[in-house]
């Protein structure tokens, strides 16, 4: 009898995941959509718990309003915090402002910030982050928690494997961000030899917003502007 009822169990899942391809696809087809027509855009990662006061709230602000005026669009999680701010500079500076926003039964909710044609909802994470890679010309990682260390490995993962063509990847805040990679250097590479020394050229460490400007200058002197697959 238990096992009848396991397999019905298991069956039903089964119909459940089937249909949920389709709210899958959807979620893909939209957000191509809407993304393939906004340009050339840089994303912008960090904690959905900074506060509009502290230190590196500002100083994303300021980097999203350097990265319009240099041309560029801003993609955001489209929530609090950090992206908050990314979207609340570039919309100050009068650039494109886009939020990739993510139902969560904590922290997310839509900053006022994003432009009202290009704020997207998804319900699935992978959906989500495939679409932060496709459309942007750099990853500018703000001090975060889980989320911002996900996109930040997934794009060195998929560069690293030749998945995605190279683009910047900026982590700002030495402060936060050097424990980390003297972890990185000293126990993935130096003690176990699990990554190879050029990974470690695929990412940037700085502290200001001119010195973002001026990886990505320098790297699309070099390199054509284009979606990453």
């Amino acid at each position: 009898m238990r096992n009848e009822q396991h397999h019905k169990r298991w069956n039903e899942i089964k119909t459940n995941d089937s249909w949920a391809i389709f709210k899958i696809m959807g979620e893909f087809v939209n957000g191509y959509e809407k993304l393939s027509r906004i340009g050339p855009c840089v994303s912008i990662f960090g904690s959905a718990r900074t506060k509009p006061d502290h230190k590196y709230y500002k100083l994303a602000e300021e980097v999203a309003s350097k990265i319009v005026d240099h041309g560029y669009g801003v993609i955001t999680g489209g929530g609090p915090g950090i992206m908050e701010a990314g979207n609340k500079g570039a919309h100050i500076a009068g650039g494109t402002s886009v939020g990739l926003n993510i139902e969560l039964p904590f922290e997310q909710h839509d900053n006022p910030y994003i432009d009202s044609d290009k704020s997207l909802d998804f319900d699935y994470f992978f959906v989500r982050k495939v679409m932060f890679v496709k459309y942007s010309q750099g990853f500018v990682v703000m001090p975060g928690g889980f989320g911002t260390l996900d996109e930040l490995f997934e794009a060195i993962t998929l560069i690293q494997t030749n998945k995605i063509e190279k683009f910047p990847i900026i982590l700002v805040g030495t402060e936060f961000w050097s424990g980390l990679m003297d972890w990185v250097k000293a126990t993935l590479l130096e003690t176990h030899n699990n990554i190879s020394p050029k990974d470690l050229d695929l990412i940037h460490l700085v502290d200001t917003a001119d010195e973002v400007l001026e990886i990505l200058d320098a790297f699309y002197k070099e390199f054509n502007l284009s979606p990453n697959f």
